[in-house]
């Protein structure tokens, strides 16, 4: 039995949860999320707690029995709390600028680089003398967060001889040594 899919999730307080024809609603009042569900696994709503039951042992069907519980987990703690995730501009001249759902980044390229995120992301950049720049993004859609913030690292990914570029608050970049000179 999978030790994650064998647990129960909770649904908080103000948060509506339906399934029917394999696909499971949640809805709670920072948005409505939706997610298809294997036939292999069956989810039964009782009161408070929604469970997962696989229908084999079969190796295919284990791996998604964990899976859409800990989607489903995210789900119902996203339209009720929602999720945030925050990155940090490290480097001499890394600005950003946010204007309504555009975020203009200054990386060191030749040019500006523009994202056009989600509408259902809501972005916020701070830049304080003395401190790195940092972007806040805040969604209710945890799949859909990470990929944004991904997208915004690999513009420019932290390299690992002076730690500059894009990286989360309080990831730990591994620093390399440089060349020595010869003697």
């Amino acid at each position: 039995m999978s030790r994650i899919g064998k647990l129960p999730v909770t649904i908080t307080k103000g948060v509506d949860v339906s399934f029917s024809d394999n696909v499971l609603t949640v809805k709670g009042q920072k948005g409505e999320l939706t997610q298809w569900i294997d036939p292999a696994i069956s989810v039964a709503i009782d009161g408070a707690t929604i469970t997962f039951s696989r229908s084999s042992d079969d190796k295919a069907i284990r791996s998604k029995h964990g899976l859409y519980r800990a989607l489903a987990s995210n789900m119902v703690s996203g339209v009720s709390s929602g999720f945030k995730k925050e990155l940090e501009l490290i480097g001499v001249g890394y600005r950003a600028k946010v204007t309504g759902q555009l975020l203009e980044l200054t990386l060191g390229y030749s040019h500006p680089i523009v994202i056009q995120l989600p509408k259902e992301i809501k972005v916020t950049a701070k830049a304080e003398k003395g401190e790195n720049p940092l972007i806040t993004l805040e969604c209710y859609d945890n799949q859909l967060l990470g990929l944004a913030a991904a997208k915004i690292r690999s513009l420019r990914k932290p390299e690992p001889y002076k730690g500059k570029g894009v990286r989360y608050l309080g990831e730990f970049v591994r620093k390399k040594a440089g060349k020595t000179a010869a003697k």
